[in-house]
């Protein structure tokens, strides 16, 4: 949502620099060394080719806590990286309130860090481009109330920058923990993907759709399109819109866990 938005021992470097060159070997570039370089400042980012990771602390005024980030690896269109969390509520805060959404970032989130013809956006929704989202990671034990999930931003112009807002967002939860739940309420339900989808519609500013999967899963093949055509078949949202921005991962409302990204890509056209 709009919000989001150590020194190492002689051995460990070892490790590291026999990681570094297994991993060459095998043709995948690291970029960073892994858990060992982790960034935990707010809005700390991390560059992954077209990617980067964004250590989104948007939540943080209400809570109190800590966050990081840290990549493993990058092969192509295809990264791995990993957050780990613990929040409880500030004064202000209450379990219901996002405290972080630390994610990976492809396009636009309130303006644009990499260089934006590698990114294959913006794409207008009435050209109906196959969006392939591929993920596959891994949820720690006891990991508090948090999802796991897509975050899509969409403009009405195709030139969106840092001072634009939105006019919606798409939310698609693949997994949730701890009694989370989306902004606004319930608007019907879909099939997509060979999987069932609540929807939900909320505003803040901006709509916001949220398509919950009724089962958790770690793994999913996606096309994001399908996901915006359901929202225009609705009459929901329109095809001039344009996505901007995708991003992936975890918004914390409580507790203390982590998020493994074993692999993930996304491939537009």
């Amino acid at each position: 949502m709009q919000h989001r938005r150590p020194r190492l021992s002689t051995k460990a470097k070892t490790l590291v620099a026999a990681s570094v060159a297994l991993a060459a070997a095998a043709g995948v570039t690291v970029a960073q060394a892994g858990e060992s370089s982790k960034k935990c400042a707010a809005f700390d980012t991390i560059a992954l080719g077209k990617y980067y990771v964004n250590n989104n602390l948007w939540g943080q005024d209400k809570g109190t806590g800590t966050q990081c980030v840290w990549d493993n690896s990058r092969s192509g269109s295809t990264i791995s990286w990993g957050t780990s969390y613990s929040w409880a509520n500030s004064a202000k805060g209450t379990d219901s309130d996002v405290k972080s959404y630390a994610s990976t970032v492809l396009g636009w989130h309130w303006g644009w860090k990499a260089d934006k013809a590698s990114t294959g956006l913006p794409i207008r929704v009435g050209d109906r481009k196959k969006v392939t989202a591929k993920w596959s990671f891994s949820v720690g034990s006891n990991p508090g109330t948090m999802n796991v999930a897509y975050d899509l931003w969409l403009h009405a112009k195709s030139t969106a920058d840092w001072q634009d807002r939105p006019t919606d967002e798409v939310m698609i939860w693949l997994n949730r923990q701890g009694g989370a739940g989306p902004l606004g309420t319930k608007y019907g339900s879909v099939s997509l993907g060979g999987s069932m989808w609540d929807i939900y519609r909320g505003n803040i500013g901006w709509n916001v759709y949220s398509f919950v999967r009724r089962t958790n899963t770690t793994s999913a093949t996606l096309n994001l399109d399908d996901f915006t055509q359901a929202l225009v078949r609705r009459k929901l949202m329109s095809n001039d819109k344009y996505v901007s921005g995708i991003e992936s991962g975890t918004e914390v409302f409580k507790g203390s866990g982590r998020l493994d990204t074993k692999s993930y890509s996304v491939d537009i056209g």
